[in-house]
């Protein structure tokens, strides 16, 4: 016999008989460790043990509680849906080991099975464990849904309704008795097929081809269609039973010989252990060297910001319009990755990760444009390991997930970046058990992409794709990479927290292991696995600690801690500087991140021509103009320069910068529509004889003066064009100085996470919660003193006022308790254990057993009581 299961009880005479009756045996630890499991059977809060085990027995319950389980303990909640009810543990064992045993998963199964006891899935002794009823039809095989062991009905559920007749006929066939009984003929072939030895020697008579039809049903599925005129091996099957009518044209193979075929195991592959998470074939290369992951990772999160920032500013007048269905066309998403340099894919990242952190969002205007929020402005005032933080803390809360930009749903509309159906609630666990994994392994170590996907596979099967095993796996991955999208979800995790910085070479940070926050992994009995015997020996739960699961959000508890994520990143970041290097090619090289102060003004003077570790800027006469039309005068450019350049500023330089300042201004556009304004009348006839001014339809007013038909905007791009350098004037004759119109949209707030199920309750929440249970339950069982007119369909029966009224008063001079029905003003009935205290005024002031308070109550409200057998205190 194996390992007795954790929280397992002997058999007695008095073993449950309901799952109410096993809750009332469990503590309150155990109480609150099951609505802690299983969140969703706290809304809202039972009024008693019954109710709690009937919510416990819905079907959306088990499903969610199925889901969350890992691959074992749902493996073994597969094996006693297919095992007699009740089952014994040892029968359980021998379903998951087989003929010959495994040591690995005798030392495991206790404790699946005290997961399942722990979160209502399974109830009663170990001589009588039973799966609830409905996690039972929902795992147990049936002719329209497969079971995932892959068996099928039993020799009795197959042969239901058959002839007596057509019984005998296989009784003799299989060499045994007849028995005009059709129950002793259904016992006889199940003996025979549970009979290892009898079983054997009547397979050994089978014909060979007989044996390999067996073999294509032995691990199903066990249905198979059949002819009018069946081949001899299905004949020879079909006669001795081993293949029973499912109907007309199908056939299946009974549970019994299934096994015995497979030699007693429910499972082909059963996975007590967590698969480990490996190290990369690369991982020798930053292993040991935390320094190198740093330093990669501190490198990213500022390409990172300043990724963020070049998008931004690229929206800093207002960006591109908002679809109808809402989200960003793919047209304006295909321009802002050209913008970025870099995917569409990654593209649709950053601007995710900018509407999560807050800084982006719709103007809310009728004419509905994306538009950096107030936010940004504040983001960017922040050192930049704190800019860091807050975007990858939005990254790790956020349930957003970019990598579906692009697809389908399930109307078939494609998903468009910054729409309003990204969010998937299993986002949030996923990024954060990634997380976990890689913090388990040693420090600087990068993991294997394909050992993580099949950790978060073994953890959450029904969740990933069905209860696949490694077969199923391995199909999987043959084909093209995950399609399940908890997978698909990890896979991008690890992707975006390399662009992010949170790792480097694929090896966890010591910022990013400081990002997720909290004390630690969570631990919360619903499913979280501590290493078996045989983990301990071999190490190979090493990588699998810490439990592989929470209640609600999974590995590291708390909110994700930006200020401990910015303290370790802030010493890898390099300090800004406030110098350049000019160069004779009219260039500027930064040679690390620039002075806020320094990089605005230079980006005004100068075109960013390249980025990277260094940034280099080229100055051009239209970079030099763009400067003078924001109010630079040419003295203020030279002091500018020579203040910021490590190096003497260049003679080329110098005179592009003089050149441009004096023919700026010479020529004055105002609004006529619009005229051009200058003292050298023949310049202006320059232009009049130019071909290039006749789109411009300019005509001579005065020696001095031009009047032209376009509108002034359009004349200054005209006059640009061929290669003049003119000013805008006011009407008072003063030039005006143009500034890019910040455009901002009104405060916004982050998009809101969508919850994966109800929140994960807190301990003052648990507590009240198994108080009000325990309250209700005694309301409900207190064994009651008989009164005159007995209770109907289980309801408080009915007492006069006076009746009422000398009862209370008898029971508040006594001390003695009360069981009383009660309407509140709502018109709700409850019924509630008091001990009344002092009657007067038509109120009766009690202390209640259920609310576990002091509480007045108005007589008239009080439709009945009764005396208790015993006093409940």
């Amino acid at each position: 016999m194996g390992t007795m299961p954790e929280g397992s009880s002997p058999s007695s005479p008095g073993s449950p008989r309901t799952l109410a009756e096993a809750l009332r045996t469990r503590g309150d630890e155990e109480l609150a460790a099951l609505l802690r499991a299983r969140p969703d059977l706290l809304n809202p809060v039972p009024n008693d043990l019954t109710q709690l085990a009937t919510r416990a027995g819905t079907r959306a319950s088990v499903v969610r509680a199925l889901e969350r389980l890992d691959r074992f303990t749902l493996q073994t909640a597969e094996a006693l849906a297919v095992a007699p009810d009740p089952a014994p543990y040892d029968t359980l064992l021998a379903l998951l080991t087989g003929y010959e045993g495994d040591a690995t998963i005798e030392a495991a199964l206790p404790h699946a099975v005290g997961v399942l006891r722990a979160q209502a899935l399974v109830w009663g002794g170990d001589d009588r464990l039973r799966l609830v009823r409905t996690a039972r039809e929902l795992l147990a095989p049936s002719p329209t849904r497969p079971s995932p062991t892959g068996l099928g009905p039993t020799v009795a559920e197959a042969t239901a309704g058959m002839s007596p007749t057509r019984l005998q006929e296989i009784l003799a066939a299989a060499g045994l008795p007849s028995s005009h009984d059709p129950v002793s003929a259904v016992a006889a072939l199940t003996s025979l097929f549970t009979d290892r030895t009898r079983m054997e020697s009547l397979l050994d008579t089978a014909p060979p081809d007989a044996l390999t039809v067996l073999d294509r049903l032995v691990w199903g599925p066990p249905y198979g269609e059949v002819t009018a005129n069946p081949t001899p091996p299905v004949r020879w099957l079909r006669d001795r039973g081993l293949l029973l009518p499912a109907s007309p044209r199908t056939v299946v193979l009974p549970r019994e010989a299934a096994l015995h075929l497979r030699a007693g195991r429910a499972h082909r592959a059963p996975e007590p252990v967590p698969p480990a998470v490996t190290p990369a074939a690369t991982a020798s290369i930053t292993a040991g060297r935390p320094q190198v992951v740093d330093s990669t990772a501190a490198g990213q999160a500022y390409t990172a910001l300043s990724t963020v920032e070049d998008l931004l500013k690229d929206w800093h007048e207002g960006g591109p319009a908002v679809l109808r269905s809402g989200g960003l066309s793919v047209r304006d998403l295909k321009r802002a990755a050209t913008a970025l340099d870099t995917t569409e894919q990654m593209a649709a990242f950053w601007l995710e990760l900018a509407y999560a952190a807050g800084l982006l969002a719709s103007d809310g205007e009728a004419d509905e444009r994306y538009a950096p929020t107030p936010a940004y402005d504040e983001w960017l005032t922040l050192p930049s390991a704190e800019r860091w933080a807050l975007l990858a803390t939005a990254w790790l809360k956020a349930t957003r997930t970019p990598g579906l930009v692009g697809s389908q749903d399930a109307k078939g509309r494609t998903l468009s970046a910054l729409g309003p159906d990204l969010d998937r609630s299993a986002a949030l666990e996923v990024r954060r058990r990634v997380l976990e994994l890689l913090a388990a392994l040693p420090t600087g170590t990068a993991p294997d992409p394909e050992t993580v996907l099949a950790r978060l596979r073994w953890e959450r099967p029904l969740r990933g794709g069905g209860a696949a095993g490694p077969d199923t796996n391995a199909a999987r991955n043959a084909a093209g990479g995950p399609t399940d999208l908890r997978s698909r979800i990890a896979a991008w995790t690890l992707m975006e927290a390399e662009v992010l910085g949170v790792t480097g070479r694929g090896a966890l940070s010591t910022h990013g292991r400081a990002l997720p926050g909290g004390t630690g992994p969570t631990g919360s009995g619903d499913g979280a696995r501590t290493p078996t015997g045989a983990e301990a020996e071999t190490g190979s739960g090493a990588a699998a600690e810490p439990a592989p699961h929470g209640a609600a959000t999974p590995g590291f508890t708390g909110e994700p801690d930006a200020h401990a994520a910015a303290r370790a990143l802030a010493p890898l970041l390099p300090a800004p500087l406030d110098h350049v290097l000019l160069q004779a090619d009219l260039t500027a090289v930064a040679p690390g991140p620039l002075d806020r102060p320094l990089a605005e003004t230079l980006s005004v003077l100068a075109d960013v021509e390249s980025k990277g570790g260094a940034t280099v800027y080229r100055f051009t006469p239209g970079s030099v103009r763009r400067a003078l039309d924001a109010g630079r005068s040419a003295s203020e450019l030279h002091t500018f320069l020579a203040t910021h350049s490590r190096t003497p500023v260049p003679q080329p330089l110098s005179y592009l910068i003089d050149d441009v300042a004096r023919r700026h201004g010479h020529l004055r556009i105002g609004a006529a529509s619009a005229y051009v304004r200058c003292d050298d009348d023949a310049l202006l006839g320059e232009i009049l004889a130019d071909k290039r001014s006749q789109g411009l339809r300019l005509r001579r007013l005065a020696p001095t003066v031009l009047a032209a038909q376009a509108d002034p905007a359009t004349l200054l791009d005209g006059l640009r064009t061929m290669g003049y350098a003119p000013a805008a004037e006011s009407a008072e004759g003063d030039v005006l100085i143009t500034r890019a119109h910040a455009r901002r949209t009104p405060p916004r707030t982050p998009p809101v996470p969508v919850p994966d199920g109800p929140p994960l309750p807190d301990g003052i929440l648990l507590g009240a919660a198994v108080k009000a249970i325990r309250a209700g339950d005694l309301a409900a069982t207190v064994v009651r003193k008989p009164v005159p007119e007995p209770a109907r369909n289980g309801e408080l029966p009915r007492t006069t006022s006076a009746e009422t009224l000398a009862t209370v008063q008898a029971a508040a001079m006594t001390g003695s308790a009360l069981w009383i029905g009660y309407v509140n003003a709502d018109g709700a009935a409850s019924q509630r254990v008091i001990a009344p205290v002092r009657v007067d005024g038509g109120f009766v002031t009690a202390y209640d057993h259920t609310a576990d308070e002091v509480r007045t109550y108005p007589l008239h409200r009080i439709t009945g009581v009764a005396e208790l057998a015993d006093d409940p205190t």
